[in-house]
């Protein structure tokens, strides 16, 4: 049985206005993490993309 990975980068607009990307790859679910810190700490646009 193959077990395929899938990688997830996060991008989102910081408070501030500034557009970053994130610079590691994550799994889908330390990427959901990471998202809903992201969505906790109010910066706007945060999405995942494969």
């Amino acid at each position: 049985m193959t077990i395929t990975m899938k990688n997830y980068g996060l991008t989102w607009t910081a408070t501030d206005g500034t557009h970053c990307s994130s610079a590691v790859a994550y799994d889908e679910p330390s990427g959901e993490r990471r998202k809903q810190e992201l969505e906790d700490a109010e910066c706007k646009d945060v999405r995942a993309c494969v």
